[in-house]
């Protein structure tokens, strides 16, 4: 059983989209684009290290991936990540007939939350998303993303894609992870956790006992 991770920057009012550069992803008329790079620092690259420093695959929306496919194919041999990236499977969600032609990469077509939960049945690496907030949204409304880390940047955007939207199925999560950047940078690891529990803070009714200590109490002064 293959686990789905969705690995994320988001502001703090929960956007994820275009976090690395300023054309990455204008949709909406979406201005900040490439708001990570101010608060990046070596805390915060070392958690992206961790992340793909176990065996994987990737799990990408169309739309992330021609992003991807556009920069880490030219990035030269020398950078980590970009190696990492050209070497493993790439699964894409489309529905697009064009050719995926960035090495590895195979299509998921049809469904894509039937096709991702077909790929959790399956023996392999842990499935790891990459933006895709639309591929995400998918998978949550189906409850098949089993991991968030999350990098929640000091910063509101107001407006923009988010990684839970109205369709996300109501889930209790566990924190088991969480360290703080240099520059403000809250890194969180959380799992699932079963179903959302819930309490009351409303004082209870006293029961026919304790009515009766208290009268009993005040009779004796």
């Amino acid at each position: 059983m293959r686990k789905v991770i969705a690995a994320t920057f988001l502001s703090l009012d929960g956007v994820m989209q275009a976090p690395g550069g300023p054309e990455e992803d204008p949709t909406g008329g979406f201005a900040f684009g490439g708001w990570v790079f101010p608060h990046w620092d070596e805390v915060t690259g070392k958690a992206i290290d961790e992340t793909f420093g176990s065996p994987f695959d990737l799990l990408l929306g169309r739309k992330t991936y021609e992003i991807f496919a556009a920069h880490w194919p030219y990035v030269g041999e020398d950078d980590s990540i970009g190696k990492v990236f050209n070497r493993v499977t790439k699964y894409v969600a489309t529905r697009s007939a064009t050719p995926l032609t960035w090495q590895n990469s195979v299509a998921l077509r049809g469904d894509a939350a039937d096709a991702v939960a077909e790929l959790k049945r399956q023996d392999g690496p842990t499935l790891l998303l990459q933006g895709s907030s639309g591929l995400i949204q998918s998978l949550l409304a189906r409850d098949l993303i089993d991991e968030f880390r999350l990098m929640t940047f000091p910063i509101i955007l107001g407006k923009g894609k988010r990684l839970f939207g109205p369709g996300a199925i109501p889930a209790g999560l566990k924190l088991v992870d969480s360290k703080v950047s240099t520059t403000g940078v809250v890194i969180s690891t959380y799992i699932r956790a079963g179903e959302v529990t819930a309490g009351s803070f409303a004082q209870a009714e006293p029961s026919e006992a304790e009515l009766a200590r208290r009268e009993r109490m005040k009779r004796e002064g």
